[in-house]
């Protein structure tokens, strides 16, 4: 590691602890709806499944990597969604993992011809890992040869192998939407059970995963419509405002499609400081949609990270010729387009 990707990765620790524990924040939203709000569970007839990959500030090696994989699915009958979401979160090259399995529920409410109410559920089981022989103590430390000697092995260390090195518990949330055919609006608090995530012994007024607060806002606008009444080009407005414990974070910006193309672009600030310029491009045509995002970082760190890159993978089976039929008799009337 370089003297330059050191100080960042010093950097991201400091920060890391003057924040607490926070949650992997996907830059393309839309394409992790579950994450979003567990009320988001359910917006297609058909099966959705998600794929997500982030690769957060790459110049220094698996800063932070985060895979996640779900299936959502609507049923009309009971007018609910079910859902399940994996992710695998990988911090500092592997020495910190967490791993979670997550169930959601979605009840869809009319509340006027136009205007309807979501309410979500989601539970799951998590666990985080150390990797013990990962780390490097200032003991391991020589003032010549570094971490390791001439023969490359790594000088040993006095530090004591907790007998523990993983924590396992349950995560509780839930949300709440309110949309129509132009507007919506949603409220998600994630870990209202605050789980404990201490893994090793020691006691710590800073183990507990805070509460996340988050509302997002947005409308739909369509620019261009064919003759058969389906929509050609339109662009979604939105804006997320996210509390964690200390941290705050808004993000505003536009997501933008028209014929097989789409794009988006969205600021994302910490009130502290400017976090993130964010970029989207991507393709989508009857059941694949494939998005591709960058994240242009705006902090002091710009210099040490080269950005983000995000890449999202959606298999939406509404979009099938069979289901597009039997749709013709239930058609949308939301202005949820972009998440599908």
């Amino acid at each position: 590691m370089t003297f330059k990707q050191l100080f960042a990765l010093l950097c991201i620790l400091c920060s890391a602890a003057r924040m607490s524990a926070q949650d992997v924040v996907f830059s393309q939203f839309f394409a992790a709806p579950l994450e979003l709000n567990p009320a988001l569970t359910g917006l297609t007839y058909e099966p959705r499944l998600i794929l997500n990959y982030r690769n957060q500030w790459p110049a220094i090696p698996n800063a932070y990597v985060t895979y996640a994989a779900s299936y959502d699915q609507y049923f009309e009958k009971v007018n609910s969604g079910i859902g399940l979401n994996v992710l695998s979160d990988t911090e500092g090259d592997g020495i910190y993992k967490t791993n979670r399995v997550d169930f959601s529920y979605a009840y869809d409410l009319r509340l006027t011809e136009n205007t309807f109410l979501r309410g979500g559920l989601e539970g799951g089981f998590v666990q985080k890992r150390l990797d013990w022989d990962k780390l490097l103590f200032l003991d391991q430390l020589d003032p010549i040869n570094g971490a390791t000697d001439p023969g490359g092995n790594p000088y040993p260390t006095e530090e004591e192998r907790p007998d523990v090195l993983s924590k396992n518990y349950v995560d509780f949330s839930a949300g709440l939407l309110a949309y129509s055919p132009h507007f919506y609006a949603g409220l998600t608090v994630k870990h209202i059970n605050a789980p404990d995530e201490n893994i090793l012994t020691v006691e710590s007024d800073f183990a507990q995963r805070p509460i996340l607060y988050s509302l997002h806002a947005g409308a739909e606008v369509v620019l261009i419509e064919n003759n058969k009444k389906q929509t050609k080009t339109f662009i979604s407005p939105n804006v997320i405002f996210a509390k964690q414990a200390d941290f705050y974070q808004v993000n505003a910006g536009a997501y933008f499609r028209t014929w097989h193309l789409f794009g988006g672009a969205w600021y994302r600030h910490t009130f502290t400081n400017p976090d993130a310029a964010i970029l989207l491009i991507g393709f989508q045509k009857d059941v694949l949609k494939i998005g591709y995002s960058y994240d242009f970082t705006l902090s002091q760190l710009s210099s040490y990270t080269a950005g983000s890159h995000e890449i999202s993978v959606i298999l939406n089976f509404d979009e099938t010729e069979w289901a597009k039929r039997k749709r013709n008799q239930r058609k949308y009337n939301d202005c949820l387009r972009m998440f599908r």
